[in-house]
């Protein structure tokens, strides 16, 4: 297939841009195989680049000889675009919409795009599996070890081709557990607490069935992360109800009489249609600026969302509670592994482990827990909010887990070494990219890909010192303390960057922080004036007791 095949009017003149809190901006409008351009040759910085991914849903409008085209993007923004004839209209809206739902990934712009930037930093090297292990070793410990028992995905196509597991279990024992669990997702190391030694797995169901299947295998792996008398807890994200149904269905959970040091614990985080509908209802509300505010706040809580924020956090306390206030190793699972499981290990890092605060803690976390765990963006990115499609596989599980970063964020803003320009660029990219990071929906894939050799990761381009300024938190101040955010209902907010940013100015935010940034630039200048004066000020004393002018300090 040739792009050119798909685009049936390459150039439109006299296009009228109308963008929200933007004058209207009259210019040239071209189509790309990627990309959509508008250029002003009045306003020569009036510019509109807009990837084709980046479109969710097209809308248009005749008004007889003209027409109207509405874009609908998987980041919330809604582009409006005056058409002056109505063919023309036509043929922009059929080759958008071809254009934003090409399947094959390998046409897709990360193939295509060739970065205008030095690479200091490859970022498909920056976090693999078996660095961070060897980071980790001195204190894990001898007990554990890292596994090359899925090579080639030989065991379970959603995992790495290294994983860290017991020591004392072997790679044959792994392999028979791996048949006991749903997509062969056996559990796996996802965090080793240094302050205690305790750790925490993922994994998915075990597959017991209604007849009360075991695998001996997988009771031994999992018993293996407990040393004798300690306890650990397994923490379903499913409900009691949600657990019985999968048992009817051939899933279930660990019988506690073959599983006897473990406490199994639910606490309910939804997921698929269920989160895809709510965040639908919650930009509904968010992009309606026709309604009162009590309409708004009625809609917004029957939209859920801030309830799954709210499921998502309580989940994940209870995870760190066990882990580092109950000295308990965790075990974390739903159905496959995939979705809630992560938001809820990754967020429970974010609250214990200070590493996971810091930019690039939290993009090895992103890489560890999310890329190489297996959660597949290819599916549940595929389209956003303004989807009318009712795809089981689209849901926005990945920004679920940005928002509820965001809330705790804001609820210790000197905490995180990062912004919260740095969550909103990751869930950008997570949808439409000109990086290769995020396409596919597995390790194994992005490896079929050849990813590492055909694209850029973005990870190279954040991590590029002049581009990691604009993402640093002027606020931050390192310290090791866990944080426990509050899941009380007034404590969480509504993310109008994410869900507002099109829709309302952010002029007044943004003054106040480049204020609190130049106030904390003028501290730093303040105590180094200081600090110059104190040495100044012992010089001088050094030279009067040279001259005999004062007397020697006593000892």
């Amino acid at each position: 297939m040739e792009f050119a095949d798909l685009i049936k009017v390459p150039r439109v003149e006299s296009v009228t841009l109308h963008r929200y809190h933007m004058a209207p901006v009259e210019g040239t409008l071209c189509i790309t195989g990627h990309h959509l351009i508008l250029s002003s040759r009045l306003m020569a910085k009036e510019e509109l680049w807009l990837l084709h991914r980046n479109v969710d849903t097209v809308e248009k409008k005749l008004t007889g000889p003209s027409g109207v085209l509405l874009l609908k993007c998987k980041d919330f923004q809604v582009i409006q675009l005056d058409i002056p004839a109505a063919e023309d209209c036509l043929k922009l809206a059929a080759s958008i919409e071809q254009l934003s739902n090409i399947d094959n990934v390998n046409l897709f712009y990360p193939f295509f795009y060739r970065p205008m930037f030095d690479i200091m930093e490859d970022g498909w090297q920056a976090f693999l599996p078996e660095v961070e292990f060897n980071q980790l070793k001195k204190s894990l410990g001898a007990d554990w070890r890292i596994s090359q028992v899925n090579r080639d995905f030989a065991v379970c196509s959603t995992y790495p081709q290294l994983v860290v597991v017991p020591k004392s279990v072997d790679d044959e024992t792994i392999t028979q557990a791996a048949c006991f669990r749903q997509s062969g997702r056996f559990p796996v190391l996802s965090y080793h607490h240094k302050a205690n030694g305790m750790v925490m797995l993922r994994s998915s169901q075990p597959l017991t069935g209604p007849n009360g299947k075991r695998c001996r295998e997988d009771e031994k792996l999992v018993n293996a992360v407990l040393g004798i008398g300690r306890r650990g807890y397994i923490i379903d994200t499913r409900s009691l109800t949600q657990a019985k149904l999968a048992t009817a269905k051939g899933g279930g959970v660990e019988p506690e009489v073959h599983y006897p040091q473990w406490r199994r614990i639910h606490q309910q985080i939804e997921r698929y249609n269920v989160l895809h509908e709510s965040i639908v209802k919650l930009i509904e509300v968010s992009v309606d600026g026709n309604i009162g505010m009590d309409k708004w706040l009625s809609k917004l809580e029957a939209s859920g969302w801030l309830t799954h924020v709210k499921d998502s956090l309580t989940c994940a306390c209870v995870a760190a509670q066990c882990i580092d206030k109950e000295g308990a190793s965790v075990l974390v699972h739903g159905a496959d592994g995939m979705d809630t499981t992560i938001i809820v290990t990754s967020l429970a890092q974010v609250i214990i482990n200070p590493d996971c605060r810091t930019v690039r803690g939290f993009e090895a976390l992103v890489e560890r827990e999310w890329l190489q765990g297996g959660h597949p963006f290819g599916d549940r990115c595929v389209k956003s909010a303004f989807a009318t499609s009712k795809n089981h596989q689209e849901s926005p599980v990945f920004l679920l887990f940005l928002d509820c970063v965001w809330q705790i964020w804001r609820q210790f803003p000197c905490s995180f070494e990062f912004n919260e320009d740095f969550l909103l660029t990751l869930f950008r990219h997570a949808y439409a990219s000109q990086f290769g990071t995020f396409l596919g929906n597995s390790d194994m894939e992005r490896t079929k890909l050849q990813l590492k050799d055909k694209t850029v990761s973005l990870w190279s381009y954040i991590n590029r010192p002049e581009v990691l300024q604009q993402y640093l938190n002027s606020l931050y101040e390192p310290h090791n303390s866990v944080i426990w955010p509050s899941v009380a209902p007034q404590s969480l907010e509504l993310w109008s960057s994410m869900y507002q940013k099109w829709q309302r100015s952010h002029v007044a935010e943004e003054e106040i922080c480049m204020e609190i940034s130049n106030i904390k630039e003028y501290d730093k200048e303040l105590k180094s004036k200081v600090i110059r004066l104190r040495k100044h000020l012992v010089s001088l004393e050094r030279e009067a007791v040279d001259l005999g002018l004062i007397p020697v300090p006593a000892q």
